[in-house]
């Protein structure tokens, strides 16, 4: 078996190591900071097996201007980070097309198929037990526009992977959601959604299991260097290891080691914000989603999640926890027994691409590095299928239907 090293230490990262230690890889995991609460931790403990829809698209193009003009709305940029922004942002519009949504709902609906069976196998492999559940989630809309585009995208999720839904009238939302008492235009019902008992809770156990079967390098990479014998990961004290293969799994921080192998990718930080309350302030028998205000509320095991919205920004820019209470407020429109204070704020990175697509896939000429990265905001749906995909790649397997996520796409 391989000797390999897997840089980063997420949800993805950390799954793709836990895969190889079962499968008999010998595996070094590299987190500068394993004890830190990466974007997967505050995920809103979904598993999105029905999101194939790019969020580069028509319909999302046409908002974003509304959107763009409330700074605290679904989506921001920071104007000082505008810069820096422009590539990705040329990358999103070329990408926001029909025939570009067709193909990566397309790509996105082969990876979900088999979402539930890779989560069951790492689990087993993991010994995570009863971390998701068939919940199934509301969707609540105030303009006849959005509910419309989302009659229409949900006629195409059944197309491509059978998933049902309803639309509800307000008594029939009320019904399920005793505690919904704001007003509304109406809401969809679909019943295959599952959601996990908490996302933070599945990371530490997969890291707990990595960590208990294989080395941990704490050290920050800085480089990774292709020779005959292998390939050297190189840390920041200027130390490194040699590597029979290796897996780039470092969320935003990826793009940094794939320009030093020479090679080009559009990958920036979609930042999330959330608020979580202990306990359940109130009654949510399923996810609720927002969808004019592009956020949601989730049960947990033990806690309630409030939490979305993408804020485009530069990695190491402050948090603005103004979008966390804009979430709290607007969802007291719906909810008004949900409380402005007892919960806790957090603010994550999500690693995106401009065309909504991961990065999944070998180096075009050197088929001993891998690539992972990039899953936006599906990053704990698509960690385990995502694990299985690179340990197949690992003994050498070749997928064709992984065409669509390799990196090729950016040179």
């Amino acid at each position: 078996m391989s000797r390999i090293g897997v840089v980063g230490g997420g949800i993805v990262g950390s799954s793709i190591a836990a895969w190889l230690i079962a499968e008999g890889h010998g595996v070094t995991l590299f987190e500068r900071d394993p004890d830190g609460l990466p974007a997967s931790a505050g995920n809103a403990g979904l598993l999105a097996l029905a999101e194939i829809a790019p969020l580069a698209r028509p319909g999302v193009l046409a908002q974003v201007p509304r959107w763009l003009l409330d700074p605290l709305g679904p989506l921001s940029l920071r104007l000082r980070d505008l810069p820096g922004f422009t590539p990705w942002l040329i990358g999103f519009l070329r990408a926001s097309s029909h025939a570009h949504g067709e193909h990566a709902a397309g790509a996105l609906a082969f990876l979900m198929k088999t979402v539930l069976a890779d989560h069951e196998e790492l689990a087993r492999r993991t010994g995570l037990i009863e971390h998701f559940r068939r919940t199934g989630s509301l969707s609540l809309f105030d303009r006849e526009a959005t509910l419309n585009a989302a009659l229409a995208e949900w006629t195409e999720t059944r197309r491509h992977l059978g998933f049902e839904f309803r639309r509800l009238t307000q008594d029939e939302a009320r019904a399920m959601v005793p505690d919904l008492r704001g007003p509304f235009l109406g809401a969809i019902h679909t019943p295959d959604v599952w959601t996990v008992t908490d996302p933070l809770t599945i990371l530490r156990t997969v890291q707990r299991r990595v960590a208990g079967n294989s080395p941990l390098r704490t050290a920050p990479i800085t480089d990774i260097q292709p020779g005959e014998t292998g390939i050297a990961v190189v840390a920041e004290d200027g130390t490194s290891e040699r590597f029979d293969q290796i897996v780039i799994s470092a969320g935003v921080w990826s793009r940094d080691l794939v320009k030093r192998l020479g090679l080009k990718v559009r990958l920036e930080a979609e930042r999330g914000y959330n608020t979580t309350y202990p306990g359940h302030p109130i009654a949510l028998p399923m996810p609720i989603f927002f969808a004019d205000h592009g956020f949601a509320a989730t049960p947990l095991k033990d806690s309630l999640r409030v939490g979305g919205a993408v804020e485009l920004a530069a990695v190491d820019a402050p948090p603005n926890f103004a979008r966390s209470k804009a979430m709290r407020q607007r969802m007291r429109r719906y909810f008004p027994d949900l409380p402005e204070s007892g919960g806790t704020e957090w603010m994550g990175r999500r690693p995106a691409t401009p065309d909504s697509l991961p990065v999944i896939g070998r180096h075009p000429s050197d088929p001993r590095i891998l690539f992972a990265f990039g899953h936006g905001f599906l990053g704990l749906t698509l960690s385990a299928t995502t694990a299985r995909h690179i340990a197949g790649l690992i003994t050498g397997r070749t997928e064709a239907r992984l065409a669509p996520f390799g990196i090729e796409r950016f040179q």
